[in-house]
């Protein structure tokens, strides 16, 4: 792709592209390889756990009837269940699993994001080139990195205009995979503008009633990042103005109103101290993961209520209101009305009525609360109607800096006991420990792969830049 003009070379793919090509493993901070270490040990703890959800077994099904066998003859490995496949196919997969309990990790700012949603794609393009951990971990990097600053530098960020943000990592995930395969500037730049051209994601998915899309449109784009890269090699071509040219990104949203003021991008601050050397701040360091398996934005409303309950003593038959107060736009998402009535998985993990109702009743929120029979238990709907969820404006100014939450729990003899948490546990503030996220890790992994497998697997996380190929990790995550 040769004979581009000054102007072509301003667009923010091209910048974004130079950058990304450029990076090399030996660039990164020891921080930042151990901290996509960290990050890979919790993805795939969710992805064992997250292989038994009913919709991943679905896709499993539907990809096995594809291919025509159970077993696959492809290069690339499914976890948990082994079957072969092609990349493009188990980047998609592997990815839902990772994201199909919600338990995956969690980066808020001017908007909402999971960067592991997208791991799995340059996993399995490292899978099946043989590649190395150390080619893992920098494409790894760079996939939080590009994720993270999209998330930032939307003013105020497309989920307030009611757009989901899959649409943003169909920019980030071509970026990941089109470095595992040494795409040059001008093939990134294609790769870009092909998996962008068709991965705009409506709100709808997270919005009101949840379905099984609500866990797939992030990995779904992140598959179109892998294939998108893979045709790029090959000369495929896409707009290279998908960010900031004619019609791209920034002028679609540009005709959105919101509070007054049409949508806008900062491209400065996106590119802004972009690290190139061990001594820059990478942005992998910056993001956080879920100690509960739920909406991020419960987590702090339901520590804070977990902890009001210990330290007052409180027994759930003695609580006769639970007042939270949150941000707007958490009493938006999670305390709409059909949130008090959730009939699926989905819509309880998303909902901070049922969170908190059986975090109060069972004195804990792990996957074994999600599990159908607890969700449609009707004796938690009197206790879900007891939660009262409002808008604090004080709160909203805090926002994203702190997740401020403030729960009152009312007792029936008349007394109230409050508690304010504003940084739940798992933030980078206060972040989850090896050791924690190897208890995680093995409550999810020991039921699916067995003990043994789980402690082989997490040695292999452990020390991934010292594999010569990705193919002895990928190989461990079978049962």
């Amino acid at each position: 792709m040769a004979g581009h003009g000054a102007s072509d070379r301003e667009l923010l793919s091209f910048k974004v592209s130079e950058w990304a090509t450029s990076l090399r493993y030996e660039h990164l901070s020891r921080g930042a390889v151990e901290a996509a270490k960290l990050f890979w040990y919790d993805s795939l703890g969710c992805a064992l756990g997250g292989s038994g959800q009913d919709d991943a077994k679905v896709l499993l099904a539907h990809h096995r009837e594809m291919s025509g066998s159970d077993k696959g003859s492809g290069p690339c490995t499914a976890f948990v269940s082994g079957f072969r496949t092609n990349a493009v196919d188990a980047s998609f997969m592997n990815n839902h699993m990772i994201r199909a309990m919600d338990y995956n990790d969690i980066y808020w700012k001017a908007d909402p994001c999971h960067p592991s949603d997208i791991i799995a794609a340059p996993l399995a393009l490292c899978e099946w080139k043989g590649l190395s951990g150390k080619d893992l971990i920098l494409a790894t990097v760079i996939a939080y990195e590009v994720e993270q600053r999209l998330c930032e530098f939307g003013v105020p960020g497309i989920r307030e205009y009611g757009w989901h943000h899959a649409t943003l990592t169909a920019f980030a995930a071509p970026i990941a995979c089109g470095r595992v395969l040494n795409l040059t500037v001008d093939q990134m730049v294609q790769a870009i503008g092909i998996s962008a051209s068709r991965t705009f994601t409506p709100g709808a998915v997270t919005a009101g009633k949840l379905t099984n899309m609500k866990n797939t449109v992030d990995p779904w784009a992140a598959r179109m990042g892998c294939e998108s890269a893979l045709l790029a090699a090959r000369g495929f071509s896409g707009p290279e103005h998908m960010f900031d040219g004619k019609e791209g990104l920034f002028a679609v949203f540009g005709h959105v109103q919101y509070k007054g003021a049409p949508a806008k991008f900062d491209a400065a601050m996106f590119m802004d101290k972009l690290p190139r050397g061990a001594g820059d701040h990478y942005r992998v360091l910056d993001c956080g993961m879920k100690s509960f398996p739920i909406e991020a934005l419960s987590h702090a409303p339901l520590t804070a209520m977990m902890k009001c309950v210990k330290e007052n003593g409180i027994r759930p038959a003695q609580v006769a209101e639970i007042k939270v107060e949150v941000i707007a736009r958490a009493a938006d998402i999670l305390g709409d009305p059909h949130k008090y009535r959730p009939d699926s998985k989905e819509t309880a993990d998303h909902s901070l009525p049922y969170c908190m109702a059986v975090g109060l009743v069972d004195g804990m929120v792990t996957p074994l609360q999600f599990k159908e029979s607890r969700v449609m238990d009707k004796s938690l709907i009197p206790v879900m109607d007891m939660v009262k969820i409002v808008a604090n404006e004080e709160f909203e100014a805090l926002f994203p800096k702190f997740q401020p939450s403030r729960v009152t729990i009312t007792t029936k003899d008349g007394k109230s006991f409050a508690k304010r948490v504003d940084v739940p546990k798992g933030d980078p503030r206060d972040p989850m420990t090896a050791e924690e996220i190897g208890v995680k890790f093995r409550a999810l992994g020991e039921g699916v792969i067995g003990a043994e497998k789980c402690r082989r697997l997490s040695e292999l996380i452990l020390r991934l830049e010292t594999l010569g190929s990705v193919r002895e990790l990928a190989a461990a995550t079978v049962a």
